[in-house]
């Protein structure tokens, strides 16, 4: 994929922000969340309709800060064929030292598949949104969902931030509402999940921190990172460092647990934001503090993994074996085989093409050297 030609090209390998590969246990004594999206103090938010979906509902979002960069801390896809957001994103990262002032979310196009022409589309509106927050360019990053291989209608997402930001954006929860309603596109509902804490401040006297997450995801979901699009966000005063080191391991043991149909997406990505507003004392890894705030995002994660209510669910035990196959590609390779979601589902009809049974007639097949047709790929 050509680098974005408004900045020196991206490094060409993940980097330290690509996910492990090892799936971890679950963690079951997490504290309990609300579904519901509350904002954390710091942030502000909100959505409006700029056209790129059919339906004419929420389709360009905007998460911002009320008060400087917030330190943050990211997991992006390992598919090769990474979206144009994706790599503005590690890109700006990489110049900011991992903190940010905005996020541009946009449903209804993934701008995937667009080559230097996405690049440039993505980063056209970074620089739109930076000038109408009053910030640098590399302090804003981006997520898009939805068909792969359309580009960014520019104009008509630049006239959408006009009316948006600032002064469309709230700090409410109805902004954080608005902007996990903004990220469906399959999806039958939106997806938040918060809680709130105690962290002890300068003084060490306990102060409220609230943690809060939305997210978005039905299909393209497998476990090679965090098979969805996700925000999370924290009032808490945390470095970059700190919240890497936690986010990992969260992933692992959270949206790396799921899977559905076997493919990963193009555009997936999780975010975390601390933006330090709740005047707690920094936050530390392997402290009580720590610990608990690892517990907090962790709740959230994995109260906003639910892609949507399944119609079964399955534990799947695998035993030592004589494959030279690692154990998690082999842990892996059963709930999402047809014979082991069959036996999930008790329906004969998903092993169809494996058995014979229930094959269409010779007259539905294509021709001899005819591809089949098939609906434009999303995420």
């Amino acid at each position: 994929m050509t680098a974005r030609p408004a900045s020196p090209a991206s490094p060409a390998s993940p980097g330290p922000r690509a996910t492990r590969a090892s799936l971890a246990p679950f963690v079951v004594d997490l504290p309990a969340v609300e579904e519901r999206p509350r904002m954390p103090a710091g942030f502000r938010a909100g959505a409006t309709v700029a056209g790129i979906k059919p339906s004419g509902s929420l389709d360009v979002g905007v998460l911002a800060t009320t008060d400087g960069p917030a330190s943050v801390a990211a997991v992006f896809t390992t598919n090769r064929l990474s979206a144009a957001a994706i790599r503005l994103s590690r890109w700006h990262l990489e110049r900011s030292g991992d903190r940010a002032c905005a996020i541009l979310s946009t449903s209804g196009c993934a701008n995937a598949a667009t080559g230097s022409a996405g690049d440039a589309d993505q980063a056209e509106l970074a620089e739109a949104l930076a000038a109408r927050l009053g910030v640098r360019p590399e302090l804003t990053l981006a997520i898009a969902t939805g068909m792969i291989g359309t580009r960014l209608p520019v104009t008509v997402v630049k006239r959408s931030l006009a009316g948006l930001v600032p002064d469309g954006l709230e700090s409410g929860d109805d902004g954080l509402a608005a902007l996990a309603e903004q990220l469906r596109t399959t999806d039958t509902r939106s997806k938040a999940a918060s809680l709130r804490i105690e962290l002890p401040g300068p003084d060490g006297r306990p102060r409220g921190v609230t943690v809060s997450g939305v997210a978005k995801g039905v299909g393209m979901i497998h476990p090679r990172m965090a098979t969805m699009l996700a925000l999370v966000l924290t009032d808490a005063t945390v470095e970059p460092g700190v919240l890497r080191s936690v986010l990992g391991p969260i992933v692992d043991r959270t949206w790396n647990q799921l899977t559905v149909d076997g493919d990963t997406s193009t555009n997936d990505t999780v975010f975390v934001l601390a933006s330090g507003a709740a005047g707690t004392a920094p936050v530390e890894a392997d402290t009580p503090a720590g610990l608990a705030l690892a517990r907090a995002l962790e709740a959230v994660a994995a109260r906003s993994r639910a892609s949507r209510r399944p119609t079964a669910r399955a534990r799947r035990r695998s035993s030592p074996a004589r494959s030279p196959a690692p154990p998690t590609r082999r842990r892996r390779a059963l709930p999402r085989g047809p014979w082991s979601r069959a036996a999930s589902s008790r329906r004969p009809s998903t092993v169809a093409t494996r058995t014979g049974a229930g094959s269409p007639p010779r007259s539905a097949l294509p021709r001899d050297g005819a591809a089949p047709s098939r609906s434009t790929p999303t995420c």
